[in-house]
């Protein structure tokens, strides 16, 4: 049963003293054998807030997070906040040189991470590429999912006990909604990625209206298995989760059996995902001997999800409530949602509904609004839009004019301001839920010995909804080969970034100006796995 939000603090350190008042001693988070009441996270959000302060961390400094969905991450964040400092997450993904850029870019002064995650030691990763970052100089390796408690930690602790616990609280107090809380990396359209300035009072607004669809309240158990360093998992997952009294399962590694059988041990109530997450649930052959009664409310989260997949959840799983919605990082990750009352059909078809607190327009190529479900670049104003990208303002003012984020999403909305994203006005194509910037591929490859030219898109994948696909003009005909090209990748970029086939072209199609037809080179890529 739903009930109303208790809290109306606008700093996410007050939120969490405010739940800690709240719930006390009820559990918040569970991480295996590990768990944290509201009240202890709180504490903990303090001890790690007067550590932080004993080693020197100011007001605006900047301190990263790179580590894996756990316990320990949430209090630690809060953490950071509490001291007055900029939470910097960043992607459990990047290789050593994409993270040690975005280090460098916000000259973070600190850094808290993992040793040994699935066989990589982050700090090695850095210190293999660059000694030097300031965020070197101060790390604390945490515990790994499931654990709370660390050397580095300890002593993080320790040195806070030369901090009155009064100067936290005053720094808490100090701060206000309008106050950076975070800067997320997102994928642009250029070949470096951008920080998106997130603010503390747009975050817990925007998920409290969130909350109307989705329906989290004291009591609640939600599994996140969405990356705590994008704002689906961190904002939608457990800063929601703690505003509400509603408990936080993290889960650091996602795998559909697992997630099945934690849905019936915890009696999971919530759970967000991207389509792929909710496919291998639904197509696990074990799937009906698990007791799936609990889950009450799903969103599943894409610039486009499958309709066929929002009837099998609400069909196969049981879910009374399954719900789509839309954001990009530049609007606090949420622009659109469902509500709980709409029907199956429209919920399949939409992106949601644009939410009243904001204005949205859609407009042509000259910025002219478009009659009603006409196809046009969606933009939006309000509280959420980012006040920028951090030290880039020519980033901002090509994003943001006149209070409007240009989201460069093509999409139609009708009279009742629901949304169908039907393209996308950038390049950026999502694999998997992580978004893609071809220009920073393109870059990567156009560094190979025998590379002329080469041009990115995304392919659709039944599995990942779209993976790369890599246009590659040789420098001699021959020469290179796919598996080349795609091993180059594998040692430069994360994972998901690395595209999935390459086609060796003579030229490519351009326009009067002589920019490349990205839109060409996706119809090809269709065309031939229609024919295949």
């Amino acid at each position: 049963m739903r009930s109303a939000n208790v809290n109306t603090e606008q700093t996410l350190p007050a939120m969490a003293l405010a739940s800690a008042r709240t719930w006390g001693h009820q559990v918040a988070v569970i991480d295996g054998e590990a768990h944290l009441s509201f009240q202890g996270v709180a504490d903990i959000m303090v001890q790690v807030a007067r550590g932080l302060i004993a080693r020197g961390v100011q007001p605006g400094d900047r301190v990263a997070i790179w580590a894996p969905n756990a316990i320990a991450w949430i209090p630690v964040a809060l953490g950071v906040q509490a001291a007055g400092a900029w939470l910097v997450p960043l992607n459990t993904r990047l290789l050593g040189e994409e993270a040690a850029y975005i280090l460098a870019k916000t000259d973070a002064r600190a850094l808290f991470t993992v040793q040994d995650f699935l066989g990589v030691d982050y700090q090695a990763m850095l210190m293999a590429q660059d000694p030097n970052l300031r965020a070197l100089g101060d790390v604390v390796q945490l515990p790994l999912p499931g654990g709370l408690d660390s050397p580095d930690l300890a002593r993080l602790l320790a040195d806070g006990s030369a901090v009155e616990e009064g100067e936290v609280h005053r720094r808490i107090a100090a701060l206000t909604g309008d106050d950076i809380c975070d800067i997320m990396f997102t994928s642009g359209t250029t070949s470096m990625p951008k920080g998106v300035l997130l603010r503390h009072g747009a975050s817990l607004e925007a998920y409290r209206i969130f909350n109307r669809s989705y329906g989290m309240a004291a009591g609640s158990h939600c599994i996140i298995t969405t990356p705590f360093f994008h704002c689906f998992g961190y904002k939608a997952g457990w800063m929601m989760a703690l505003d509400h009294g509603a408990v936080s399962h993290p889960v650091a590694v996602f795998d559909g059996r697992t997630a099945l059988a934690m849905i019936q041990r915890e009696g999971i109530t919530h759970m967000g995902g991207s389509p792929t997450m909710f496919q291998a649930m639904l197509d696990d052959p074990e799937r009906d001997s698990y007791d799936l009664s609990s889950l009450d409310s799903v969103v599943i989260s894409a610039t486009t999800v499958p309709e066929h997949l929002v009837h099998r959840v609400r069909d196969e799983l049981g879910v009374e409530y399954a719900i789509t919605g839309y954001g990009l990082t530049e609007n606090h990750g949420f622009v659109s949602v469902n509500r709980r009352g709409d029907a199956p059909h429209l919920i399949a078809t939409t992106a949601g509904r644009v939410i009243d607190e904001i204005e949205a327009v859609v407009v042509d190529d000259d910025g002219d609004e478009v009659e009603p479900q006409e196809q046009g670049e969606l933009w939006v104003k309000g509280f959420m839009v980012t006040p920028g990208y951090y030290d880039d303002p020519e980033a901002t003012a090509a994003a943001i004019s006149d209070g409007w984020l240009h989201t460069g999403d093509i999409v139609t909305m009708n009279e009742d301001r629901y949304l169908r994203i039907t393209d996308r006005k950038k390049d950026i194509y999502i694999m998997g839920g992580f978004n893609v910037a071809p220009a920073e591929v393109e870059n990567v490859i156009a560094k190979m010995e025998g590379v002329a030219q080469v041009a990115v898109v995304g392919a659709p994948d039944p599995r990942f909804g779209e993976v790369g696909a890599a246009f590659v003009i040789p420098r001699v005909a021959g020469v290179l080969s796919g598996e080349e090209v795609i091993d180059h990748c594998r040692r430069r970029l994360a994972n998901y970034k690395v595209p999935r086939h390459v086609i060796f072209v003579d030229a490519f199609p351009l326009n009067a100006m002589g920019k490349v037809l990205k839109r060409d080179l996706r119809d090809r890529i269709r065309e031939e796995q229609v024919g295949a």
